[in-house]
């Protein structure tokens, strides 16, 4: 058990873990769900300092900052990248448990060649270390993606994007590295927000659709699907709050978006219709195209309004929702799956209470796998509890593998991380590290995620 005790987190406890870590670490990584910016990947400009790398964009680490009584100039606000980082370091350095503190001594290793411990005495240190490497080695996007191995990445996009940094990334033979868009229709089903009928407008001239009705929206929809699709689109994904209770027919879904457009009120249970027919054309044209749908359950979003009205989303004030009851998920994928209308899809919960019984609903249908653990559920705790409840309650083989689900840049040593937990857990239960369990654990880590790439 010699070979990795020196790197700074080491997971692997035994000698089958160890065995099985070296089959898996330097395959390549597939992140088929990421929120990293095309036009950032395109234009690859190099980054200024390790403050602005860490920073910049990552609420996870915003949000532990303001856990650690960190004031917000030294978070989202105009303080220096230098004065920001010292913050974090001093708030890291004490974050016994917190995946993000592996998480960062992770990345600068693989990033750095840096393994001084996370303390404040060492901040200096660390800032004089990375900033000379970033300048040095000219750090930017691309080279950290390659400096990664990763083969593939799937971005988050709305409908209404026109995807011309995919564009420009796919006419550029140089990178090598394939950067697909994701079809993420949270926008299109939060009809209820007030500037709703102003997304709607920008639907219809992105689409060319002029778009009055149900049948025109769909159309529109559609439109923008099939596009998606030409620039390599294979996952959508939806992340709302809440799951639809019920399905209106066609009718009443057509009388409740024609009053969502007009400004119109509508009540929580006419939404509720609307969002369940909606789910089931979204579902039908997913299997139609060949495309994952992915659902992110159990969410709470912007729960400081106050903070929201200063910062906006995707700031660090999400949080853990109530658990979906069962039927409700079940019910849309019964009706898919009644009309042969079910896409491969992947469903993932913030809620950990809810893993029984989905885990249970999933193993009733086929191509429907559960997700790795998410965001507030991606810690070891919570990756170790999502694979004992997957291999009581199903086949561990199920599991698609690691994501990012990140903006930043470095995230890649979450794949790492992944992996030396998938390999202990595995270590843990297999009687020796022969090919079968070998296979299972490039499947999770790789082959699985890579199969569903490529299928057609």
């Amino acid at each position: 058990m010699a070979e990795f005790k020196d790197r700074p987190v080491n997971l692997l406890k035994t000698r089958y873990a160890e065995d099985l870590y070296k089959a898996v670490k330097d395959l390549p990584i597939i992140d088929y769900h990421c929120h990293l910016s095309p036009k950032e990947i395109y234009e690859d400009k190099v980054f200024d300092n390790i403050g602005e790398m860490w920073l910049a964009g990552d609420h996870y680490k915003w949000r532990l900052m303001r856990a650690n009584g960190v004031e917000e100039r030294f978070i989202t606000g105009g303080s220096t990248w230098e004065e920001k980082f010292y913050k974090f370091i001093e708030t890291v350095s004490t974050a016994y448990g917190n995946p993000i503190q592996d998480w960062v001594a992770l990345e600068l290793e693989m990033f750095f060649d840096i393994k001084l411990a996370l303390k404040p005495e060492n901040a200096k240190t660390i800032w004089d270390l990375a900033n000379k490497k970033i300048k040095d080695e000219s750090l930017s996007p691309r080279k950290l993606i390659k400096m990664a191995n990763v083969e593939y990445i799937a971005t988050t996009d709305d409908p209404i994007d026109s995807l011309e940094y995919h564009k420009l990334l796919q006419e550029d033979a140089s990178f090598g590295v394939k950067v697909v868009p994701s079809f993420r229709v949270d926008n299109i089903l939060l009809a209820k927000d007030k500037n709703y009928p102003v997304y709607i407008a920008q639907l219809s001239h992105a689409s060319g659709i002029k778009i009055l009705d149900i049948d025109t929206l769909q159309k529109a929809i559609l439109s923008r699907m099939d596009f998606f699709k030409s620039m390599g689109c294979k996952f959508s994904d939806v992340g709302i709050q809440g799951f639809p209770k019920r399905v209106a027919d066609r009718d009443e879904a057509n009388d409740v978006f024609r009053k969502l457009i007009a400004g119109k009120e509508v009540s929580d249970t006419e939404y509720n219709g609307f969002l369940g027919f909606m789910y089931l054309f979204l579902g039908k044209a997913y299997t139609d195209r060949k495309m994952v749908m992915q659902l992110h359950l159990a969410v709470t979003r912007n729960s400081n309004s106050q903070m929201f009205e200063i910062l906006g989303k995707d700031a660090g004030f999400d949080c853990v929702s109530e658990v979906i009851p069962i039927t409700y998920i079940r019910n849309i994928i019964d009706a898919l799956n009644s009309n042969n209308a079910l896409p491969e899809t992947i469903i993932y919960t913030l809620n950990p209470a809810m893993y029984y019984t989905l885990i249970t609903m999933i193993g009733a249908f086929r191509n429907v796998h559960l997700g790795i653990s998410w965001w507030f559920c991606d810690h070891k705790r919570g990756m170790y509890e999502t694979l004992e409840k997957l291999t009581e309650l199903s086949h561990i083989k199920s599991l698609v593998g690691m994501l990012t689900d990140s903006r930043s840049f470095l995230s890649y040593v979450r794949h790492d991380y992944y992996r030396q937990i998938v390999c202990d857990f595995l270590g843990g239960i297999i009687k020796e590290a022969d090919d079968l369990a070998i296979d299972v654990a490039k499947a999770l880590c790789y082959t699985n995620a890579k199969k569903i790439i490529e299928e057609k």
